[in-house]
């Protein structure tokens, strides 16, 4: 089952909600000679210097792909190693995203997680609640169709659904913002079924760049190429962009 529906903190700072599919990290290992985990390792490095960039750059929102539910018929060592990681960012980055408001929140399913992580999830997330610098969302064992399934399911009989309430049973999140931007790296162009129904609308930006290669100067140059654009969802007229800068 997906992450249950939780209420959206008031104290979080408006502003785009981009997500990002993080893409070459074994490639990257690969063409340096390395194992494909010592990519994902670097990749967590750079998962550091975007959120610490983040907020600066006018980012609210922050949605990560870190682990699809696809993923598991990956080799057996490699998604052990994934799980490893996972383990240990949550054990040594909560004291940091806290003390930085970062606010943590899970979404995917928790239920075919190794033994422990799901309660390590809960821990990090009750931790980091009160933060309003960003909110970072790490999808695990995520897939944005099963999303939609379930909420199809939980809306049954429910009488003059919206979309906004659908959206809610969707995210898991109460008034979560729809994304703004969907970045790629590593020149592949697809989502990937990452955030089908809350990036309906959202721009696409895809560049080389391989995932353990991308900084802040590279999420710069995604909204530059964000905030040149016009949206216009569906009519006629432009519809003015968030600020570039949080507030």
């Amino acid at each position: 089952m997906q992450s249950s529906l939780q209420p959206k903190s008031p104290a979080l700072v408006d502003g785009l909600h981009v997500g990002i599919i993080m893409d070459g990290n074994g490639r990257w290992a690969t063409r340096k000679g390395m194992s494909r985990l010592r990519g994902h390792e670097a990749g967590v490095e750079a998962i550091r210097r975007v959120v610490e960039a983040a907020p600066d750059q006018g980012v609210g929102t922050l949605t990560l792909y870190a682990f699809s539910s696809d993923n598991w018929r990956r080799p057996r060592a490699e998604v052990t190693g994934l799980m490893a990681l996972l383990r240990v960012y949550l054990a040594s980055e909560v004291e940091s995203l806290a003390r930085n408001g970062v606010r943590l929140t899970v979404i995917g399913r928790r239920d075919r997680l190794p033994g422990g992580i799901a309660d390590a999830i809960g821990r990090a997330e009750a931790a980091t609640r009160s933060g309003r610098t960003l909110h970072l969302r790490i999808a695990v064992d995520y897939s944005a169709r099963d999303a939609i399934l379930d909420a199809a399911a939980k809306a049954r009989g429910i009488e003059g659904l919206t979309r906004d309430a659908f959206s809610d049973l969707v995210t898991g999140e109460a008034g979560l913002r729809d994304v703004d931007l969907i970045i790629r790296t590593s020149g592949e162009q697809r989502l990937s079924d990452f955030l089908l129904w809350e990036g309906a609308y959202a721009e696409l930006h895809f560049t080389q760049r391989m995932w353990p290669d991308f900084d802040a100067d590279d999420l710069a140059q995604a909204l530059a190429s964000f905030r040149g654009r016009e949206r216009r969802f569906g009519g006629l007229d432009a519809v003015p962009l968030a600020p570039a800068q949080s507030v």
